[in-house]
């Protein structure tokens, strides 16, 4: 009892914290219903760490806000996803979804290294737009073992707020310079726009709301097999490839000790967790999918789960947005480029199968 009254005192101020800035992201979010909760937490917790800096005392309960309450946020994300309803929308549009986000999460990461970014800034910026935004960063981040996963997470996360905001604006102008249909417009921002609550802002001013949200929660599925596969890779990459040199080089070979025998070197691996095959929230995440697309859960839970879910996401993304440098983003334009240019393959890469297909 007294270990647990003493891990409560210790994590009350973050978590207290967190749910001062979830109230304010709700407020804001009912005055402008395009800005989302989860946008708006983070870039709260990035104003809050360049204005006033993050004290020792909110460090461990925004900590646990940004992983424990994160992993519970995201399974229950697979609540709202049922699989029949995304099936419905037909394989013309399921092609749509599954060409744009399969290439522009295979090709991102290639142009950022040519760009210069680190391994992990350049996976994560391609998780973020390629699935779903701050939920799919921040669930690569968790599985995977990333050796400068807090500064790329945070680079990762502003290049989403800012072109995801920005989609809310361009994609429904651009949509009527080219004339599209209405059907035509719900699939290309389901399958182009980072955040759900963006594809929702637009779908809703577009008159597309059901179409746009369905698309969007199909690349929301995907979340779960690439996080799970990349996880996987990342586990049978040798030692010198996750781990960077002292320069910070990732893809560093590492230099043998002269004249130690090589099974009295110490290794890499030496003190570094290996990230899990599949890590237990994506396991959790598939099992909700299941167990909505069953047709059991009650209309009042199903109502109800993404206010909660927005919730705890709120909650999870301020914590993590306390990490961003918004002054060293500024300045760091290499991963504001390669998220624009993501943007820009996502986009264009959509688009093209939207006027082929639907």
């Amino acid at each position: 009892m007294r270990r647990a009254r003493a891990r409560v005192g210790l994590l009350w101020p973050g978590v207290a914290a967190a749910s001062v800035a979830v109230v304010l992201a709700a407020l804001l979010n009912r005055l402008v219903p395009a800005l989302s909760p989860a946008v708006v937490a983070v870039a709260a917790g990035a104003a809050v760490a360049s204005v006033v800096g993050v004290g020792e005392r909110l460090r461990p309960g925004l900590a646990f806000v940004s992983r424990r309450v994160l992993r519970v946020a995201i399974a229950l994300l697979g609540l709202q996803i049922a699989v029949p309803q995304v099936l419905a929308l037909g394989w013309q549009s399921l092609a749509v979804v599954a060409v744009a986000t399969g290439v522009t999460f295979a090709v991102t990461p290639a142009i950022g290294r040519r760009l210069g970014l680190s391994r992990g800034t350049s996976l994560l910026i391609a998780t973020g737009v390629s699935i779903c935004g701050a939920a799919a960063i921040a669930a690569m981040r968790e599985s995977t073992d990333l050796p400068d996963e807090d500064e790329a997470a945070a680079s990762a996360l502003g290049v989403v707020v800012l072109y995801g905001t920005a989609a809310i604006a361009l994609i429904p102008l651009l949509a009527g310079l080219m004339d599209l249909s209405p059907a035509q417009l719900g699939v290309w921002t389901g399958a182009a726009v980072h955040e759900v609550a963006q594809v929702a802002a637009i779908g809703a001013t577009a008159g597309v709301l059901a179409t746009a949200v369905t698309v969007k929660l199909g690349r929301v599925i995907l979340l779960a097999p690439i996080v799970a596969l990349t996880a996987y890779r990342q586990r049978r990459l040798p030692a010198a490839v996750r781990t960077p040199d002292a320069r910070g080089t990732a893809d560093a070979e590492p230099t043998p000790d002269a004249g130690t025998p090589p099974d009295a070197r110490p290794t890499a691996d030496a003190g570094r967790r290996r990230p899990p095959v599949v890590p237990l929230f994506v396991v959790a995440f598939l099992a909700m999918v299941a167990v909505r697309s069953t047709g059991l859960v009650p209309a009042a839970v199903t109502r109800a789960l993404p206010g909660v879910t927005n919730v705890l996401m709120a909650a999870a993304l301020f914590g993590l947005g306390t990490g961003i440098d918004v002054r060293r983003l500024l300045r760091g334009g290499r991963a504001a480029r390669l998220g624009g240019i993501a943007t820009a393959i996502i986009a264009v890469t959509s688009l093209a199968g939207v006027a082929l297909l639907v």
